[in-house]
């Protein structure tokens, strides 16, 4: 029997519906080969295991048939093979599984394929948005938190900035990244130079004996 694990969500991606005056300007999930080659470092590994089926072929080319000397480094290939899989089908369940949401006031992610979190980032509380971008056209927009916020890296991985002290939230290995970081300039600049009015009670006139 089939089953809808995000059956429970008003809209795509999102926990709740937006609340009045919230539109959503964009959806969309990290491409799953971008994913593993930035993420995953499947061409890495790749690489590794192509070194290791070459060094075994040359230290054993001299001992024995040629024949026998790729058969003794034909597995090194398969164990890559293998590794290049697990990590493709990875880094596909966590692509699947994740929605980029943009609207008008904030960056939603929903991500994580085991444990399934909802990150809400209002412009209000984004210091900078920095865009990586790639050859392919794919690229990643990472969310640089203010003082306020506090995130975990394990939390959020992949969908993190690499390589820095600071958690910063990412929107990983999407297509068309410049499209949508112009959306999101567009949008979060114009959400904060809006004027937020606050109401509070008037204060009392002690009328005079």
């Amino acid at each position: 029997m089939s089953h809808d694990d995000f059956a429970a969500e008003p809209i795509k991606g999102l926990p709740e519906l937006p609340p009045k005056g919230e539109e959503i300007l964009w959806q969309g999930r990290p491409e799953t080969w971008a994913l593993a080659r930035e993420a995953l470092s499947i061409l890495w590994i790749a690489g590794y295991f192509v070194v290791l089926t070459l060094w075994r072929f040359v230290t054993v080319v001299d001992q024995m048939p040629l024949d026998l000397a790729i058969a003794a480094a034909i597995p090194f290939l398969i164990l890559g093979a293998i590794s290049c899989g697990l990590l493709w089908i990875v880094a596909f369940v966590q692509a699947r599984s994740t929605v980029y949401t943009l609207t008008n006031r904030r960056v939603a992610m929903r991500i994580g394929s085991a444990l399934t979190v909802t990150l809400n980032m209002p412009f209000t509380r984004i210091a900078t948005a920095d865009l990586s971008l790639r050859r392919d056209g794919t690229g990643t927009i990472a969310l640089k938190p203010d003082g306020s916020v506090r995130l975990s890296y394990l939390v959020c991985w992949p969908h993190v900035r690499p390589w820095h002290f600071q958690t910063q939230p990412a929107l990983r290995c999407i297509p068309d990244s410049e499209k949508v970081a112009a959306l999101l300039t567009d949008a979060a600049e114009t959400r904060v130079s809006t004027p937020r009015i606050e109401r509070r009670p008037a204060p009392q006139v002690m009328a005079a004996e």
